[in-house]
């Protein structure tokens, strides 16, 4: 195994030498006639003319920041690139010319020789921004000359935006072009890509905290996502549109950051939850004031505040490791390696931006993209955790219900059966009641009737009350389906049975009798509350014949109003002590009556002393 790569090292080691010459040999004649830059210079315009500048050029380096130099200087700067290509010493073939710059800040147009070649759509306010577009072309062989040629660049720019030339190649047509593929991709490619996942992952978790408000982790991360589009736009846009100018443009990029960083770090504290209060309160007033500080301060006081929220993203991407460290939660650790990739691409950046025009040289373009898809994983996963969680919790809810349903199953069963003997035996009572009401007032009628005969009844006379025995025993065995009997037309015709048996067995006994009803019924009752009504007039008369000695009987039927019904059954016997037959239970009628207004949802007094007795009943029914 070592002979073979021993021997792989040795081929691989020959294949470089053989190439050494290939490399470090003499330069060919097509190499030779490559373009060869001889210098660059810089210069500010005359404000009178917009012709390049004769004097005063002071040799640069690109890329370059013409603020630096001249502070304050707020008018046009113009570039001066003196090149050849040395063809005729070397006998070479003359290839395509290209020219490349990475930008021009803010706007610009470009000369070769004494022929224009490109400008910007806008030199005036509201300047085209063009900082951060790379563009090429191919320098066209007219307008070359033998020996040394010249491109002129005039850039214009306000001083406290930052102006002057990006990276400029100048090279073969292939090369350039090559080059500026790879520009484009880092300078606008990659922050279209980043603007479009952005905004997508913003919706989409904005959607999401809409639907689950208590995820606020999500909502903030949807702000952040947002925040960091609106930031890309400005970084993007060509055109200051629609603001009037490029300093409200650069305004409206430093607000754009502002509200990132708070969202950023409003994200990670939810995501981890941890709770800072002193902190959010603090990091709300600085971002209120840095608003204020965008809307109104003067360039440098923007800068500083741009600065002092880079340092608060930095510190809370250097502070969050230590968190997840604590908490040693999966998430926790997998946002903190995350945001350690924030840290250090944020420092180099940083160096880079403060060290001059080096755009090219950032990794943010990239590592924004890369991040931004690992948060798209995690969040994701986050989610779907929360989902399997919900999907667990449902799964037990629903045994737990299923257990429930079938605990409450057994009770109701238990109920039910409880349910049917409380109703068996409150239909024995209601028979009972029955029974006592009607078949036994009608027993003591006759019993009354037989007792006090002057003489024995007749067989005509016996099987009379035998029969009305039967009678009343049918009327409580059809009891049941007393709810569907027709309710008599009026109430006379209600009363006319209970008047008919009742006075034939007073006038036998000598007892006068006197009935007031109602001729019509305001409204009619239902049949169950006039059988309950019937009932008890038979208890109460019957309780006349068996214990009053009265003289008169008077029974009364009334319907003062629709719905209401007033009943009241007096006599002039010698009455008995309410209040003492109540307590000693000893009245089982009177006990019967009450249960049965009680049932029928009204109310029954008795009053009894030496004059008589007097028993009232009102029922209200819905009319």
């Amino acid at each position: 195994m070592r002979t073979q790569l021993a021997g792989w090292w040795l081929i691989l080691l020959w294949g470089l030498l053989a190439g050494l010459p290939a490399w470090a040999g003499p330069a060919t004649a097509a190499d030779a006639c490559a373009p060869r830059i001889l210098a660059t210079s810089a210069a500010r315009e005359d404000p009178s003319s917009r012709d390049a500048p004769t004097k005063d050029w002071v040799s640069v380096t690109l890329p370059d920041l013409w603020a630096r130099r001249w502070p304050g200087h707020d008018g046009a700067v113009w570039y001066r690139i003196d090149w050849t290509r040395d063809c005729d010493s070397t006998g070479g073939v003359a290839q395509k010319a290209g020219l490349g710059i990475d930008g021009i800040s803010m706007a610009g147009e470009v000369y070769i020789n004494d022929e224009h070649l490109w400008s910007d759509m806008s030199l005036v306010e509201p300047l085209s921004m063009s900082w951060n577009m790379p563009r090429w072309w191919i320098l066209p062989e007219s307008a070359l000359r033998t020996g040394v040629n010249t491109i002129w660049i005039r850039t214009v720019g306000r001083p406290d935006l930052s102006p002057g030339l990006g990276r400029l190649r100048l090279g073969p047509a292939a090369q350039v072009q090559d080059a500026h593929a790879h520009s484009f991709w880092r300078q606008r490619t990659v922050h279209y890509i980043t603007l479009g996942l952005s905004s997508a992952l913003g919706g989409v978790f904005l959607v999401v905290w809409c639907m689950r408000r208590r995820e606020r982790a999500f909502g903030w991360y949807a702000a952040m996502s947002l925040c960091w589009v609106l930031y890309l736009s400005t970084m993007l846009a060509v055109t200051p549109w629609p603001l009037s100018d490029t300093l409200s443009y650069s305004r409206l990029n430093n607000m754009a950051f502002l509200l990132y960083v708070l969202c950023f770090c409003l994200f990670t504290w939810r995501f981890s939850s941890q709770h800072l209060p002193r902190l959010e309160r603090s990091l709300w007033m600085a971002t209120m004031v840095g608003l204020l500080i965008s809307l109104l301060a003067p360039r440098p006081i923007i800068e500083l505040s741009w600065g002092a929220f880079v340092l608060i993203f930095l510190a809370n991407c250097a502070q969050f490791p230590f968190h997840a460290w604590r908490t040693r939660d999966p998430q926790h650790v997998l946002l903190a390696l995350c945001w350690l990739v924030f840290l250090v691409v944020g420092v180099h950046d940083l160096a880079v931006l403060l060290s001059g025009w080096r755009a090219h040289d950032m990794w943010g373009a990239v590592t924004s993209l890369v991040t931004a898809i690992f948060m798209a994983l995690l969040l994701g996963g986050r989610l779907v955790a929360g989902m399997q969680r919900i999907e667990s919790f449902n799964h037990e809810l629903e045994a737990h219900v299923a257990s429930a349903r079938a605990e409450l199953a057994d009770v109701l069963q238990r109920e039910h059966k409880q349910a049917l003997t409380h109703a068996m035996l409150q239909e024995r009572i209601h028979i009972v009641h029955d029974l006592h009401d009607g078949l036994g007032g009608s027993l003591m009628r006759s019993m009354a009737l037989v007792e006090q005969a002057p003489q024995p009844l007749s067989n005509e006379r016996m099987l009379s009350l035998l029969k009305l025995l039967r009678d009343d025993l049918r009327q409580v065995i059809d009891h049941g389906s007393s709810a569907g009997a027709t309710v008599p037309a009026t109430p006379v015709q209600w009363a006319a049975p209970l008047r008919h048996r009742f006075t034939r067995l007073f006038d036998e006994m000598e007892v006068r009798s006197s009935w007031a009803v109602d001729e019509r019924w305001r409204h009619p009752p239902n049949a169950l509350l006039c059988l309950g009504l019937t009932r008890l007039v038979e208890e109460a008369l019957s309780n006349v014949i068996k214990h009053s000695r009265a003289n008169h009987v008077s029974v009364t039927c009334a319907q003062p109003e629709a719905g209401r019904l007033h009943l009241v059954i007096a006599d002039d016997g010698v009455g008995f002590d309410v209040a003492a037959v109540r307590s000693a239970g000893l009245s089982v009628g009177m006990r019967s009556m009450a249960a049965r207004m009680e049932r029928l949802g009204g109310t029954f007094e008795v009053e009894s002393g030496a004059e008589g007795t007097v028993v009232s009943v009102t029922v209200a029914f819905d009319a």
